[in-house]
């Protein structure tokens, strides 16, 4: 399938004006609809003709498999209307994402842990907010990794772009080779790193609706849109960023999702939204069963299975609500990011006029989290006709193991045992040490005991004593 031409929105975050600026563009172009991609980024959809733009000097038109062109994927569309991390408001993702004014060569997350909007680990370098403010966790899953693995020191906000820029340059292939990223990142650029002192706990929350008229505190609503088809109609959406410009809305924000949100359409305003809606007859009321999806663009064939299988959980009023779906190819060289994958294998080659029939894998996550990272095989080599009886299967397991988390191989359910562990807290700035983390900002190994730290450790974010600290007892639960 050829690759059409994308304009990389950071952080899948964009002003009325520009969206409207793009939309003028793509009209020019001879376009009357654009599409939206899973990296919250927007898709012209058809040709184009090339010859024309450089009428349109602020678009910068890529193909990011020719260009090494790649977009920051961001959680800022969930800032305000889900849950979230106290600190990490509107405002901070976008001095953030502020930061990142070069082109990234590779997929840069950056998100909160609390929501399930935005994927977490789809990217090559995925910042994940910590409880700490200003501070993020770090994943890593660079090309040619296999697996996702965590970088071993907190990343200050202000020295995530230097930091991502420094692992572009000394970019290792060696299979999670995370410690030489760390001490080739740590000889590039002086950083404000802070200790790992937990692991990352992502909470499980069902997968959330997004679309229709929704309300935010007690003056403000936010509007999801979805397309079933991924084609925006250009003159919708220009009224619709008058509209925003009018009401005052200085920002709208794309999913994952192929769809998008505004948020901050102000009460007094909200029958006027309803009947600009009603004009361009816009549906706002789909069903889970169709919207969870994340389906290629411009690929027919996942579109028509998608449908079929819709329309099978639809006549047998199956409930899906929380699980979201994927139909992706073998070779396929993107990342999984829903709860249950369908899987198209690739054909043998055929022999004279024998007909080979397609056949499909079905993976679901475990827990059906995609953030576990981790796909379990439901059955392989199965027929189209069979899949609507497999995800029905798959469905009514996902409500029989809701709330009973697997911990093991063995599918054990989760036990809330308290664990209490003894850590070293700094009385100034509250910063812990803990002893089964070590301190890598200062060379110290994991399971180094308080006591064999020499006199001369400073704490690694205010540099008090070793004096300063105090032993407390962390309770966790396992």
């Amino acid at each position: 399938m050829e690759e059409r031409y994308r304009l990389m929105i950071h952080g899948g975050v964009l002003s009325p004006s520009e969206l409207k600026y793009i939309c003028e563009a793509a009209e020019g172009l001879g376009l009357d609809a654009i599409s939206f991609g899973s990296r919250q980024d927007i898709i012209f959809p058809e040709k184009i003709d090339e010859t024309k733009f450089s009428q349109f000097d602020k678009i910068k038109f890529v193909k990011p498999k020719r260009d090494k062109v790649e977009n920051i994927a961001s959680s800022y569309v969930s800032a305000e209307i889900l849950s979230n991390t106290s600190w990490l408001t509107s405002d901070k993702y976008l001095y953030v994402l502020e930061q990142f004014k070069y082109k990234p060569k590779l997929r840069i997350n950056v998100t909160d842990p609390k929501q399930k909007l935005v994927p977490l680990f789809t990217g090559n370098v995925n910042f994940i907010a910590s409880e700490h403010e200003d501070y993020w966790y770090m994943y890593l899953r660079l090309p040619g990794w296999k697996k996702t693995v965590m970088y071993p020191a907190l990343i200050f906000s202000w020295d995530m772009d230097k930091i991502e820029m420094a692992i572009e340059s000394i970019l290792i292939e060696e299979p999670e080779d995370v410690d030489t990223v760390f001490e080739l990142v740590s000889d590039a650029v002086d950083t404000n790193n802070r200790t790992v002192d937990k692991p990352l706990d992502v909470p499980f929350y069902p997968f959330p609706y997004y679309e229709g008229m929704n309300r935010i505190g007690t003056d403000r609503y936010w509007l999801g849109l979805y397309w079933r088809n991924n084609r925006y109609d250009l003159a919708f959406l220009k009224a619709m960023c008058d509209l925003c410009s009018e009401n005052k809305i200085g920002k709208i924000s794309i999913t994952p999702w192929k769809s998008f949100i505004v948020k901050g359409i102000p009460e007094k305003n909200r029958l006027q939204w309803e009947k600009f809606l009603g004009k361009f007859g816009i549906n706002v009321r789909h069903s889970m069963l169709e919207m969870n999806w994340h389906v290629p663009v411009n690929d027919d064939e996942a579109l028509s299975l998608k449908k079929y299988l819709v329309t099978n959980f639809d006549q047998n009023d199956i409930s899906t609500y929380g699980l979201t779906f994927g139909i992706t190819s073998y070779d396929s060289d993107t990342y999984n990011f829903t709860s249950i994958v369908i899987e198209k294998n690739r054909k043998p080659e055929n022999i004279g006029d024998f007909k080979i029939r397609d056949t499909y894998n079905l993976l679901y996550a475990k827990n059906f989290d995609p953030n576990t990272r981790q796909y379990i095989m439901h059955v392989q080599d199965v027929d189209k006709v069979e899949l609507p009886g497999l995800l029905m299967e798959l469905s009514k397991l996902y409500f029989e193991q809701l709330g009973n988390e697997i911990v093991d191989d063995d599918k054990q359910e989760t036990k809330k045992d308290s664990v209490e562990e003894n850590v070293y807290q700094c009385s100034d700035c509250l910063t812990v040490y803990s002893e089964v983390y070590g301190d890598v900002t200062q060379d110290v190994l994991p399971n180094t005991p308080f006591e064999d730290l020499p006199g001369t450790y400073t704490c690694s974010l205010c540099e008090a004593p070793k004096s300063n600290f105090e032993k407390k007892v962390l309770v966790k639960q396992t």
